[in-house]
């Protein structure tokens, strides 16, 4: 299994999908890895998304995580159906816990400085940065950042296909994470 790191370095955006169909996952998943988006996030804000998540990685070249895992259950049901990476929109102990125990690769969502602290006493140093744009936007990340140089960081929240450059130019941020991506598919 790959680490969090490798996933956020191999696109420097990453579809974030919220499906309400899933006849339509793998013709997404197919015409997004072959646009360059391998790695592709599917969020846990449908009824249908475990079997959207099943379906898209069935898609050569895809790899498929679950987005919007809130506890264990959502973590173990992510697991079984598929799931490669997991992403989550805030840090709780016990959903790290579970994520790290398992050895999935691991992405949580922190909004300042307290989560951040948290996530280093778990062992983390990769953090989703959400929500972005609400939560202070470029500044409040190159602030937060400062003081935790060993962390990176995804943004996602709030970004456009025409912002996301200035992100992607902080030297603490990996990869974004947005719904625009496939907006026109």
């Amino acid at each position: 299994m790959t680490t969090i790191d490798a996933l956020m370095r191999l696109s420097p955006v990453i579809p974030v999908l919220v499906i309400d169909d899933p006849a339509k996952a793998q013709p997404l998943a197919r015409a997004l890895v072959a646009r360059g988006h391998p790695v592709l996030e599917v969020t846990l804000r449908t009824a249908a998304a475990l079997e959207v998540i099943a379906e898209m990685a069935k898609v050569d070249g895809a790899i498929v995580g679950a987005g919007t895992v809130l506890n264990p259950r959502d973590l173990d049901a992510s697991l079984k159906a598929g799931a490669r990476f997991i992403v989550s929109p805030g840090l709780t102990e016990p959903l790290a816990r579970a994520a790290i125990a398992s050895g999935v690769p691991f992405l949580p969502g922190v909004a300042n400085a307290g989560d951040i602290m948290r996530g280093l006493d778990l062992g983390l140093d990769r953090f989703k940065f959400f929500p972005a744009v609400a939560a202070g936007g470029i500044p409040a990340l190159k602030a937060l950042a400062a003081p935790f140089a060993q962390c990176r960081f995804c943004p996602t929240g709030g970004l456009t296909e025409a912002t996301a450059p200035d992100w992607l130019a902080l030297d603490t941020v990996l990869c974004v994470g947005g719904s625009w991506v496939a907006a026109d598919l």
